[in-house]
């Protein structure tokens, strides 16, 4: 049997998975084409109720309001860390399964890196609400997606099926918080172990012999860096 692929459990909704992401892209340029990109969301009733009935749940504990606001200053940190802009998003009443189960339905049509690319750049960089209807449709035009076809993904019984799919696997794999990368049996929670990760990864079996590049990481000493 085949090792499965590295992958990656990400959340639209946390600022860490997106600076974790950031990381990886300067390490690997383009990581969606090496590692299998799972996308792990608060889910809503329906998708709870399909998650419990495939025998599954989701393990990740909503935060404290302390927790919450050191957060805000760690994400904001490590973002001047590595250059980035950042507007932090005032989501009203978020639904999580319009951008994640349209991530799935872009992906489907060949778009999921451009989407993913989009999304990060509204909520992060623009600060906007990506889980409106009005965000999203910008969102997918952008990203060269009908925007019918990303903001029906939550009617739509395959899409909803496939997000249950990465509910289950993120069970099955533990996964109690975000980003969270798997190689093999070994296991990275959060955006200071991005770093653990590529060493990881650049010793993995058959791996070329290319170092790392320089500055990829290797500064975050001061927090666990994994939400949801």
């Amino acid at each position: 049997m085949a090792p499965r692929p590295p992958r990656l459990y990400f959340s639209f909704r946390s600022p860490y998975s997106w600076l974790a992401v950031e990381r990886l892209t300067r390490a690997l340029h383009r990581p969606q084409e090496v590692l299998e990109f799972i996308p792990y969301w608060d889910p809503d009733p329906r998708t709870e109720a399909a998650l419990t009935a495939a025998g599954g749940t989701f393990h990740y504990v909503q935060m404290s309001k302390p927790k919450h606001l050191y957060l805000l200053q760690d994400a904001k940190r490590q973002a001047r860390r590595l250059d980035l802009p950042m507007r932090w998003p005032i989501d009203v009443d978020p639904w999580w399964e319009r951008p994640h189960l349209g991530f799935l339905a872009a992906r489907e049509r060949g778009a999921g890196e451009a989407f993913y690319r989009e999304v990060i750049a509204a909520r992060w960089q623009r600060g906007e609400d990506v889980c409106t209807p009005e965000v999203l449709a910008g969102v997918a035009e952008r990203a060269g997606v009908d925007p019918q076809v990303v903001l029906g993904a939550v009617d739509d019984d395959a899409v909803r099926a496939a997000g249950v799919d990465c509910l289950m696997r993120a069970y099955d794999d533990d996964i109690f918080g975000i980003p969270y990368l798997r190689l093999g049996p070994h296991r990275f929670w959060g955006v200071d172990r991005v770093d653990d990760f590529l060493a990881a990864y650049a010793d993995r079996p058959g791996a070329p012999a290319e170092p790392v590049p320089a500055g990829a990481g290797g500064y975050d000493t001061d927090t666990g860096g994994g939400c949801g």
